[in-house]
Protein backbone atom coordinates (compact mmCIF):
# COMPACT_ATOMS: atom_id res chain seq x y z
CA UNK A 1 0.00 0.00 0.00
CA UNK A 2 2.89 2.50 0.75
CA UNK A 3 4.33 1.96 -2.72
CA UNK A 4 0.78 2.65 -4.43
CA UNK A 5 0.29 5.82 -2.33
CA UNK A 6 3.58 7.18 -3.47
CA UNK A 7 2.99 6.47 -6.88
CA UNK A 8 0.22 8.42 -6.71
CA UNK A 9 1.18 11.05 -4.46
CA UNK A 10 4.13 11.61 -6.95
CA UNK A 11 2.84 14.81 -8.86
CA UNK A 12 2.62 16.28 -5.40
CA UNK A 13 6.46 15.99 -4.25
CA UNK A 14 7.44 19.12 -5.19
CA UNK A 15 4.74 20.99 -3.68
CA UNK A 16 5.08 18.65 -0.51
CA UNK A 17 9.19 19.09 -1.10
CA UNK A 18 8.27 23.25 -1.04
CA UNK A 19 6.46 22.94 1.87
CA UNK A 20 9.32 21.12 3.90
CA UNK A 21 11.80 24.13 2.84
CA UNK A 22 9.46 26.60 4.54
CA UNK A 23 8.88 24.89 7.84
CA UNK A 24 12.79 24.48 7.81
CA UNK A 25 13.39 28.13 6.83
CA UNK A 26 11.08 29.16 9.48
CA UNK A 27 12.60 26.45 12.03
CA UNK A 28 15.60 28.50 11.60
CA UNK A 29 14.54 31.97 12.17
CA UNK A 30 12.38 31.26 15.04
CA UNK A 31 15.95 29.69 16.99
CA UNK A 32 17.96 32.65 15.55
CA UNK A 33 14.55 34.64 17.21
CA UNK A 34 14.98 33.29 20.10
CA UNK A 35 18.57 32.66 20.96
CA UNK A 36 19.59 34.28 23.99
CA UNK A 37 23.00 35.43 22.77
CA UNK A 38 20.76 37.26 19.80
CA UNK A 39 18.79 39.16 21.98
CA UNK A 40 21.14 40.29 24.47
CA UNK A 41 23.07 41.50 21.38
CA UNK A 42 19.76 43.34 20.43
CA UNK A 43 19.50 44.73 24.26
CA UNK A 44 23.00 45.97 24.12
CA UNK A 45 22.35 47.57 20.67
CA UNK A 46 19.33 49.09 21.96
CA UNK A 47 21.36 50.57 25.20
CA UNK A 48 23.78 51.80 22.43
CA UNK A 49 20.63 53.57 20.58
CA UNK A 50 19.64 55.54 24.07
CA UNK A 51 23.06 56.53 25.00
CA UNK A 52 23.77 57.80 21.17
CA UNK A 53 20.15 59.83 21.57
CA UNK A 54 18.77 57.81 18.77
CA UNK A 55 16.16 56.96 20.41
CA UNK A 56 14.06 58.22 23.54
CA UNK A 57 13.81 56.76 26.89
CA UNK A 58 10.12 55.71 26.30
CA UNK A 59 11.02 53.51 23.38
CA UNK A 60 13.99 52.35 24.88
CA UNK A 61 11.62 51.23 27.50
CA UNK A 62 8.81 49.69 25.35
CA UNK A 63 11.56 47.73 23.03
CA UNK A 64 13.23 46.69 26.32
CA UNK A 65 10.26 44.99 27.38
CA UNK A 66 9.45 43.24 24.33
CA UNK A 67 12.97 41.81 24.05
CA UNK A 68 13.38 40.84 28.03
CA UNK A 69 9.57 38.76 27.18
CA UNK A 70 11.51 36.95 24.50
CA UNK A 71 14.32 36.31 26.74
CA UNK A 72 11.96 34.75 29.35
CA UNK A 73 9.82 32.69 26.62
CA UNK A 74 13.79 31.22 25.40
CA UNK A 75 14.96 30.80 28.59
CA UNK A 76 11.91 29.15 30.07
CA UNK A 77 11.16 27.17 26.66
CA UNK A 78 14.80 26.22 26.05
CA UNK A 79 14.36 27.73 22.40
CA UNK A 80 16.71 29.07 19.87
CA UNK A 81 20.19 26.96 21.83
CA UNK A 82 22.39 28.26 19.99
CA UNK A 83 25.10 31.34 18.86
CA UNK A 84 22.37 33.81 16.44
CA UNK A 85 24.08 32.17 13.74
CA UNK A 86 23.27 29.38 10.94
CA UNK A 87 24.27 26.22 11.29
CA UNK A 88 25.72 24.49 8.09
Amino acid sequence: MGLISEVLMLPLAPARGGAWAIRQVLQEAERIYYDPATIRAELARLEELLEAGEITEEEFDEQEDALLDRLEIATRTGAGQGDGTAQR
